[in-house]
């Protein structure tokens, strides 16, 4: 039945079965032949058609979890109707309850067992989200008044950086009431920035996602 499908649907089962996989397993510990155990009859050389090695699969992988999170950044960056502070201040809040979020935290992925999809991840994070996302609010910011910063560059870095990696408890394992604090002391350094964003809801959200995973660790 697979080799009948579309390439673009062959591609979209393997890369969902690797992510399940790599989740669950962890990249390391996940062979090629246990994606094809999972694919329904799909031949390696099927899967070698589209991709060279598993490496190549995990970039897929990573590229598909942050294409849709930076579809949504997109819209948010290019609303002519909020100022750079109001911006930052939608981009916590979708993040955060995107409902694929709760699907991500009750698979609870061991990052440590994923070295090399965290890589991708903090280099996507760096590299594409902080520079073409963030970096533009924050300049933007500084010129309505709403910011307050001489170093946009680092800023931009440093928040997505603190946001991504440092709160989220899916890589230093955090307690409940340590991502709750830490994701506290974060909106409090923000404030210093004259980016008073993190609000009430916005915790509560982050307790509940670090209650899911811990429930399925």
């Amino acid at each position: 039945m697979a080799r009948n499908k579309h390439p673009e649907e062959t591609v979209n089962l393997i890369l969902d079965v690797s992510f399940r996989l790599f989740m669950e397993k962890g990249y390391e510990h996940t062979s090629i032949q246990d994606i094809i155990h999972n694919l329904g009859g799909l031949s390696k050389g099927a899967i070698y058609h589209h991709f060279k090695s598993k490496e190549d699969i995990l970039v897929a992988v990573t590229d598909k979890i942050t294409e849709e999170s930076n579809q949504m950044l997109l819209v948010i960056r290019d609303n002519p109707n909020l100022n750079g502070k109001e911006k930052l201040k939608a981009i916590f809040k979708e993040s955060i309850n995107r409902p694929v979020q709760n699907d991500i935290f009750t698979v609870a992925p061991n990052f440590y067992n994923n070295p090399k999809l965290l890589f991708y991840l903090l280099h996507d994070t760096i590299q594409e989200v902080a520079p073409n996302y963030i970096l533009p609010i924050i300049k933007q910011g500084i010129s309505d008044g709403s910011i307050e910063t001489d170093y946009p560059e680092q800023l931009s870095e440093l928040i997505i950086f603190i946001a991504n990696i440092w709160t989220n408890p899916l890589i230093f394992d955090s307690s409940v009431d340590e991502s709750y604090c830490k994701f506290k002391i974060f909106g409090q350094m923000l404030k210093g920035f004259g980016l008073d964003i993190i609000d009430e809801e916005m915790l509560e959200r982050v307790r509940e996602l670090t209650v899911i995973c811990q429930k399925n660790k």
